[in-house]
């Protein structure tokens, strides 16, 4: 079984990335379309606009922020359809969830997967 994988989209993307697919809600700072390599723009599963203000990558709020967007997950619609499609991607190839934020310990993209994992 192939792997999934979070990765900062300012890094830059290589044939073992897979399946990238963007993560963020808003398109990151500094980068052109065409030059992002995404195969997805996955921006309804991202964090509520609400979610994302308050969290504001505080890792003080981290806990908080992260029982908050599993719910969200929970209640999202569009959730389902996104697990589908990487549980279908992974079985050929690695899938990698692009995010903008700096901290590469403690942002969304890193709950999303854990949650997918759990899925699976």
């Amino acid at each position: 079984m192939y792997e999934l994988q979070c990765k900062r989209i300012y890094e830059p993307a290589n044939q073992a990335d897979g399946f990238r697919i963007l993560v963020d809600r808003l398109w990151p700072r500094g980068i052109k379309k065409e030059d992002a390599k995404i195969d997805l723009w996955a921006k309804d599963i991202a964090p509520s606009t609400d979610l994302r203000k308050f969290f504001a990558h505080d890792p003080k709020k981290y806990v908080s922020f992260k029982k908050a967007y599993r719910e969200e997950l929970t209640d999202n619609p569009a959730a389902e359809n996104f697990k589908d499609l990487c549980l279908e991607k992974i079985k050929d190839q690695r899938v990698t969830l692009l995010y903008g934020a700096k901290d590469e310990k403690y942002n969304h993209a890193l709950v999303l997967k854990t949650w997918l994992e759990e899925q699976m």
